[in-house]
């Protein structure tokens, strides 16, 4: 029986139930017990984000720029586990954003939802919660999380955080090695105040059954690491993944690999892609230099499902450069001022370009060229001799000390321009966000 088929016939995946019962039996008779409250913790996080978006070709939604200021609250809480050989512990979260300005002619950026006439919502809420076992050092939890893998990642790119409903394990019985498995069947945007069973990429997405996963970290305290995973978007796709990386002290080096084949009603279409990255960083006293090589083979585009699902290394502020046969370099410089007296302010700036898209081979039909009854002819997501290109330029304050200790402030600058075959925005983005956290734990 394969991975995959364990979940056929069962609404939950059971096997996840049978793989932290198994741990349980391995729990350490010597390990303290930790009281439910005593690690207890209570966070607020105070998020105020501007972002301002300058089309400077036709935007889809025929908007000359795009403007939105909002304040945003949220508030975490981490309980500790009852004793026992199985622990008790319970995760909650709430949300709570506010329009601050944002007019129905430049509205759409994310940070709020819109109503019927397409206005930013005053305000929007939302919580949740996931119920925790713990066991040795397994935890199994079951409920609405953010989630963290390179096959299916939550993000926390605006307001709020993306969220998903289900079970997740998370094992390192193993010294060295993190075990993470998870089956999702509900996803919360970062824009909504509810989740639903969607699950959108590019072109993909499922209404049903939902996303499963299965994993490791390895070797994750040793200069030589790495990750495998695998994972199933109902009916849509098998995706596979493979790091290798290197750490030393000025060198760091990273590779990425996925690869993605249809499976069962195949919903986006017959699918097979691989898609890679190499990067190499090195860091001299204050400077950081990075460059970086990514490419997609495959007549369709790498998809995914979860805003940061994709580890490539070109996948960067506003373009993730994996359109179909896509090619594309990066070349970075990081610098730490704290070496100029400035400690806690950092500056980042970075240009990738990609080039030889071509989407014109994708399986007509599927998600990426899907047929257009108005005009009686398949449309390809993406043309022939697509190529583009993304500048990005960032500034980001921590406060070290006194009364304002952690409040960041962080501004940043994106272009984007494109050709008509590779179908992106010309774009000019401004983001500016301030952050403060509250700590009122433990109890």
């Amino acid at each position: 029986m394969t991975f995959f088929s364990l979940y056929h016939g069962s609404r939950y995946p059971l096997w996840l139930s049978l793989m932290f019962i198994g741990t349980a039996g391995t729990a350490l008779a010597d390990e303290p017990a930790q009281g439910f409250f005593d690690a207890a913790s209570l966070d607020v996080l105070s998020r105020n984000f501007y972002i301002n978006s300058d089309y400077r070709s036709p935007s889809p939604s025929g908007k000359n720029y795009k403007q939105e200021w909002a304040q945003g609250f949220i508030s975490s809480f981490a309980s500790g586990f009852t004793p026992g050989t199985v622990g008790v512990g319970l995760d909650a979260h709430a949300f709570l954003g506010l329009k601050l300005d944002g007019g129905k002619g430049h509205s759409g950026t994310g940070l709020l939802p819109l109503d019927a006439e397409g206005r930013s919502e005053d305000n929007y809420s939302s919580g949740g919660g996931a119920l925790k076992l713990r066991a040795s050092r397994t935890t199994l939890a079951y409920g609405e999380m953010m989630v963290e893998t390179p096959v299916f990642d939550t993000a926390d790119k605006r307001l709020q955080p993306e969220y998903a409903t289900g079970f997740l394990l998370n094992s390192r019985e193993i010294d060295n090695v993190n075990l993470q498995a998870g089956h999702f069947t509900a996803f919360k945007n970062q824009d909504s105040s509810s989740g639903k069973g969607n699950f959108y990429g590019y072109g993909a997405n499922t209404v049903a059954g939902g996303i499963s996963f299965l994993g490791a970290d390895l070797f994750t305290q040793s200069p030589v690491g790495g990750a495998l995973y695998a994972s199933e978007l109902t009916d849509t796709w098998h995706q596979y993944y493979a790091n290798l990386h290197l750490k030393q002290s000025r060198w760091f080096l990273d590779a990425n690999v996925y690869h993605t084949r249809d499976t069962g009603q195949a919903l986006a279409g017959a699918i097979d892609n691989t898609a890679f990255s190499l990067s190499g960083k090195y860091t001299v006293d204050a400077h950081g230099f990075t460059v970086a090589y990514q490419q997609v083979d495959g007549d369709t585009p790498f998809d995914f499902v979860g805003g940061d699902s994709i580890y490539l290394a070109n996948s960067i502020k506003y373009a993730d450069f994996n359109g179909a046969g896509e090619r594309s370099w990066q070349a970075r410089y990081d610098l730490d001022l704290g070496a100029f007296g400035i400690p806690g302010l950092n500056f980042m700036t970075r240009y990738v370009r990609g080039s030889h898209i071509d989407g014109t081979h994708a399986p007509q039909g599927g998600a990426y060229n899907p047929f257009d009854a108005s005009t009686g002819q398949f449309v390809p997501q993406q043309g022939d001799g697509g190529k583009h290109w993304e500048r990005d330029i960032d500034l980001r304050y921590v406060v070290q000390s006194g009364a304002a200790k952690d409040l960041t402030l962080q501004v940043s600058h994106v272009s984007h321009r494109a050709n008509t075959a590779q179908e992106g925005d010309d774009i000019d983005r401004i983001y500016i966000v301030i952050q403060y956290p509250l700590n009122f734990g433990p109890f």
